[in-house]
């Protein structure tokens, strides 16, 4: 534990003089522009006083990859970025608990191309899916063993490289929404509010709940997973037209001169950055799920998802564009689940120069749909099988993306 910490110390200070910032040497005999050209030159012309940081875009902020392991907390969890890209399967936490589900999948992996699994940590309910010992009286109260050994779990995934990424559902948490109403949203009545499913979130304007999730993904990380994959970070669906109705403290963002639309695309975008921020001693990527429509409006205001903003702070973007979620007419595209290839191949057009034009543009990983939406009704849907997986699969290598996650809820793939 001491090694780790050690390793976080360093990291964080590296990244304290890497972080974009140009050093000038300053002296007292020199002013600031003849101590500029000196410092540019190599000479001072007097005794060196002080170390003034300007900001500028001399230096980049080097992500995990490009730093020397020593640098980072080191699990003991030795897993390589696949060499081709990550193609991964979304994986609940129940079936890691079931052992012949498990092993079918692990087999299933092993004899495909594929090489990922997303594993649930922090479930849709707010479970926190196994016992990381965590000394955060939230996760110890949230925590069920569902995962029954972490370890276990990991020396599997060591053995048979398969890449872990794990899975941390942000701001739906019906758990700790219910366990401290202060950090949700609330009705008049004082009532923790629910959505009609009867699911509760948490606040993202709280960084209470920004600091709970990447405490929940510090541990993933320490225990040996790769990357943390953060999903619903956003507001509840439709809060721009009835969160009025609703109490909730918005924090630090609360006397900020935006408009609310305003204030919820900042903290959403400005807990990416936090999150990327506190994982980087850990050495993990941060990637994040969004919906496949913010990319073709750029921004959602009601839910606060910007896609570019988000693009930026992250080392992984996970559009969820299941050809299902499309309305009839989408992308001039009657009933879009009957046609998957065309369906992402035109999104991509939407995605690809938007991530062309970042100044650091993550890589594009989408979520794509291996399941039968037979809730669409007679017409407007087909099966899914292996040739509709496939069709999308091509239509992202198409468009120049090698990367992709599979979702099936109940984890029975095609593909």
């Amino acid at each position: 534990m001491m090694n780790g910490l050690k390793r976080t110390l360093a990291v964080s200070s590296l990244l304290f003089l890497l972080a974009g910032a140009q050093i000038v040497l300053a002296t007292e005999t020199n002013s600031s522009a003849t101590a500029e050209s000196a410092a540019a030159t190599g000479q001072t012309g007097g005794t060196v006083s002080a170390l003034t940081l300007r900001q500028g875009q001399l230096l980049k902020t080097p992500t995990a990859k490009e730093l020397p392991k020593k640098f980072f907390y080191d699990s003991g969890v030795d897993i390589a970025y696949p060499v081709d890209g990550v193609k991964g399967i979304y994986v609940t936490a129940y079936s890691v608990g079931y052992e012949k589900k498990f092993n079918e999948l692990v087999d299933y992996v092993d004899s495909t191309d594929l090489n990922a699994m997303v594993i649930d940590i922090k479930d849709d309910k707010g479970v926190v899916t196994a016992d990381f010992n965590s000394k955060d009286e939230h996760i110890q109260k949230n925590t069920e063993g569902y995962i029954p050994d972490i370890k276990a779990l990991m020396a599997v995934m060591e053995e048979k490289q398969i890449y872990p990424i794990a899975r941390i559902v942000t701001f739906k948490d019906s758990l700790l929404a219910q366990d401290q109403p202060q950090l949700s949203f609330t009705n008049s009545d004082g009532s923790v509010w629910k959505a009609s499913n009867g699911e509760s979130f948490i606040n993202p304007f709280m960084k209470q709940t920004w600091d709970y999730a990447i405490n929940v993904g510090i541990e993933a990380a320490k225990a040996g997973f790769k990357e943390i994959q953060f999903d619903y970070v956003r507001f509840p669906e439709g809060f721009e037209v009835w969160g009025k109705d609703l109490h909730y403290d918005m924090g630090e963002y609360a006397n900020l001169n935006m408009s609310d639309t305003e204030k919820r695309v900042k903290a959403i975008t400005d807990f990416t950055a936090y999150a990327k921020e506190k994982l980087m001693p850990y050495g993990v990527d941060v990637s994040v799920d969004i919906f496949g429509y913010t990319a073709s409006v750029i921004e959602a205001p009601g839910i606060g998802q910007n896609f570019p903003q988000i693009s930026e702070n992250v080392d992984v973007i996970s559009s969820m564009i299941y050809p299902s979620h499309w309305g009839t007419s989408y992308f001039g595209i009657d009933s879009p689940d009957l046609h998957p290839y065309q369906v992402v191949s035109e999104y991509m057009k939407l995605e690809t120069p938007l991530l062309q034009s970042l100044d650091t543009p993550p890589i594009s990983r989408p979520w794509l749909q291996d399941f039968t939406a037979s809730y669409l009704g007679s017409g407007n849907y087909m099966t899914y099988g292996k040739a509709e997986v496939d069709a999308q699969v091509q239509a992202l290598k198409d468009s120049g993306v090698n990367e992709f996650l599979l979702w099936n809820a109940t984890n029975n793939y095609t593909y």
